[in-house]
């Protein structure tokens, strides 16, 4: 089995004026995904709105530079992921087809793992 993050994006101002209503028909979307998914879903988290975030740099000499906000200015924003187990790619594409992301879409990607020294 291999692992595989599945990073979910959507448009945060789309997401900032729904009514709660509409924030409990997402959550109860999302544990349907998880019930579904069961044992292939080894977590994930929300994320908090992208005015939250810190990015850490560094310059040319190598000096740390830390700045408010996130590392690029995109219409879709990260929002979310999952870390899914799956056989193979094929698998994990079609488990996160099932990831609610209303707003926006999903990326799949194969975690890489490196041999232990």
């Amino acid at each position: 089995m291999s692992q595989y993050l599945v990073l979910i994006y959507g448009d945060e101002a789309t997401y900032a004026a729904y009514s709660p209503a509409e924030i409990a028909e997402m959550l109860a979307a999302h544990r349907t995904f998880q019930q579904l998914a069961g044992d292939a879903n080894l977590g994930g988290h929300a994320l908090q709105p992208t005015p939250t975030a810190t990015t850490i740099r560094h310059d040319t000499d190598g000096a740390v530079v830390i700045t408010d906000g996130p590392f690029a200015e995109a219409k879709e924003a990260l929002g979310g992921y999952y870390l899914l187990e799956a056989p193979d790619l094929d698998a994990a594409i079609a488990l996160a087809a099932q990831v609610p992301a209303p707003t926006g879409g999903v990326e799949v990607r194969p975690i890489q793992v490196y041999p232990q020294s």
